[in-house]
């Protein structure tokens, strides 16, 4: 529908909503990760990476009003937000301040709080920034860093707070915008529709999924308060160390220590690491990493051990470190378990789990520098999730190190289910190096996925750039199954250069399941609709994708994008989704299809048009947009993930 200029907002009356401080706070708080979101998205693209991070959150934590006060025009339309006038105000004063933010600077006025840095929240020696997306988001990115503030405010008010173009207008108009129609009018500039704007919810964008890196080394270490301070912490270690059976050797990469209890002491004392029998997991009620034995050729290294665990403790400024997702970053609370501790390539690795994390150290044979810690949360893995660790990554291949009741590894590209499995050495849990697909961003010819096999089951398991690898399952949501027969490696074979959208996620698993089949118009072949959700180790961030693959072509496409929806798992199986297709003779056409527990597809909007059944066909206009809403026999509606 064309947009409609909204009157002037009228003087508040004493009939207007009020917004209490209370309830603009439990506003702020429930959706704090959106709004920070959407701070960061109207912030000018000038300002560092850093900066704008910790500006949005400034922003946010700033935005309660100091009192009660009279509501937005336009409440809050997404699902969850809908009708709290708190979450209207919340948005309304965030939007505000970030557009003030990006205004320049004047001489003859004072410059307003939101155009200085923010004094808190302040993050002292690192550099924060938004993981990386790609190249869609990238693309995005740069086309909203060409916009104005007003621009940038509009077209993130469309995409990701989903409102019409009346109500951003009128939040523009009360965010003090002088010309909210040029601002709408600039965003236009920019290519919309659904599939760009879900780029909006992606990690690229997100302030509160952070990466951290050392700020620059050199020019702190030449200021004159901070080598007072290291000197003042040298000292203290040094006497640390001088103390009665305190020394225990260096540690390495390891940030000085702190003053320590006994507890603490305990859990970085290499000889109090905890290590099982070989065959302690054959007559263990668990099957999971608590019953993995120690391996390697340097178990006995106390040397390495105390550096492993101390750098875990508190890791020095040149230590990379990495962390899933969800995964708590500090050192042990007791002592944890070793796993592995050898030599990898060029590379001294030990890796350790204390219950809830499994850890990985590496630092070169030549010395410490450039040491790297990796940490994973992988509580309640069982067996068919503990199987496997990345020891080492070293041109383009990976090495893991198995579960002990793995019997054979091999390597299979998950893009040629018909090929034949290759053989990989297993020495000691090893195994011998293979390609990993993560290390091949954007060519997707092949997708080589890592084979495990024990005495009961065959397991197919995908790198995804993270310590513990993704298990691959199909099936409908409840009875997933391992991909271990032909059958099913075809079912994931059109779908496998997916998985690149779910890397660094901190992933567990990823199921395939066809969810339909619907014949194409003019008898020109059957296509399959299947559902791919990634599940997290934390439980949230689930990513849902519905791909459509239509007879002849190799890959399927992806048509429909969530996150954090129940949609496609176990707790709600049921799924929607449609795409325009074209008919190579017969013109443009609208497919849709859901679960077979769907009695009827509707769809309305841009196109008007009703199905039996759980598919739908029916003629349309290229570029035409359509709501979809699918029946269950017991009444209920299920909305097509868009």
């Amino acid at each position: 529908m064309p947009s409609q200029d909204l009157a002037p907002r009228p003087a508040p009356s004493a009939d207007d909503p009020v917004v209490g401080v209370e309830q603009a706070e439990a506003a702020l708080v429930e959706h704090y990760p959106r709004l920070v979101r959407l701070a960061y998205l109207v912030l000018p693209p000038g300002l560092n990476r850093t900066r704008r991070v910790l500006t949005a959150h400034a922003l946010v934590q700033r935005a309660l009003p100091r009192g009660r006060t009279a509501a937005p025009a336009i409440p809050a339309q997404a699902d969850g937000r809908a009708g709290d006038p708190g979450y209207a105000l919340v948005r309304l004063r965030v939007v505000t301040t970030a557009l003030a933010a990006g205004r320049p600077l004047r001489r003859r006025a004072w410059p307003s709080r939101s155009q200085l840095p923010p004094l808190l929240p302040r993050v002292w020696g690192l550099r924060v920034f938004p993981r990386p997306g790609g190249a869609d988001e990238l693309a995005l990115d740069r086309a909203l860093s060409a916009l104005t503030g007003p621009g940038r405010a509009a077209y993130t008010l469309r995409g990701l707070e989903g409102l019409s173009d009346p109500e951003v207008r009128q939040v523009l108009t009360d965010s003090d915008v002088t010309d909210p129609s040029a601002a709408l009018t600039e965003a236009d500039s920019v290519p919309a529709g659904p599939e760009r704007h879900a780029l909006l919810s992606s990690p690229e964008f997100d302030p509160c999924s952070l990466q951290a890196r050392p700020t620059d080394l050199m020019r702190r270490r030449q200021r004159l308060r901070v080598a007072l301070a290291a000197g003042a912490v040298l000292a203290a270690g040094g006497a640390l160390l001088a103390l009665p059976g305190a020394g225990w050797g260096p540690d390495g990469a390891a940030a000085p220590p702190y003053a320590q209890n006994e507890s603490a002491r305990a859990a970085l004392d290499p000889a109090r690491l905890t290590t099982v029998s070989a065959t302690a997991w054959r007559t263990s009620a668990r099957t999971d990493f608590s019953v993995w034995p120690a391996r390697g050729d340097r178990t006995g290294d106390r040397a390495l051990l105390r550096r492993a665990l101390a750098v875990w403790a508190r890791p020095g400024a040149k230590v990379r470190v990495s962390a899933t997702p969800g995964t708590p970053t500090g050192g042990p609370a007791g002592p944890p378990q070793l796993l592995y501790a050898g030599t990898v390539d060029a590379a001294r690795v030990v890796i350790l789990h204390d219950g809830l994390r499994v850890v990985r150290y590496a630092e070169p044979k030549d010395g410490t520098a450039g040491a790297a810690l990796d940490l994973a949360r992988t509580d309640a893995a069982g067996r068919d999730a503990a199987t496997a660790v990345v020891l080492g990554r070293a041109d383009g291949n990976v090495r893991y190190l198995t579960a002990p009741w793995v019997t054979k590894a091999a390597e299979r590209d998950l893009t040629e289910p018909d090929s034949g499995a290759r053989g990989l050495a297993l020495t000691d849990g090893v195994t011998a190096p293979l390609a990993s697909p993560v290390q091949r961003p954007g060519d997707c010819g092949s997708w080589t996925a890592l084979e495990l096999t024990d005495d009961a089951t065959t397991r197919l398991l995908s790198d995804l750039g993270e310590l513990v690898p993704a298990r691959l399952t199909t099936g409908r949501p409840g009875a997933e199954r391992d991909v271990s027969d032909a059958k099913a490696r075809g079912a994931w074979s059109p779908y496998a250069c997916s998985l690149g959208t779910v890397r660094g996620q901190g992933v567990r698993a990823v199921n395939a399941w066809e969810f339909a089949a619907q014949p194409l118009p003019h008898a020109t072949g059957t296509a399959t609709w299947v559902c791919t959700r990634a599940e997290t180790w934390r439980g949230t961030g689930a990513r849902v994708l519905a791909q459509f693959h239509t007879p002849g072509g190799r890959y399927g496409t992806v048509v429909a994008k969530a996150q954090d929806v129940p949609a496609c798992g176990e707790r709600a199986p049921q799924v929607l989704a449609g795409v325009l297709w074209k008919s190579a003779k017969h013109g443009w056409y609208l497919l849709s299809a859901g679960s077979d527990d769907l009695t009827s597809v509707r769809a309305s909007g841009g196109i008007d048009a009703e199905a039996e059944g759980h598919v739908l066909e029916t003629e349309a206009e290229q570029g035409a947009h359509a709501e979809l809403t699918g029946t269950l026999e017991d009444g209920r509606t299920v909305k097509g993930l868009r």
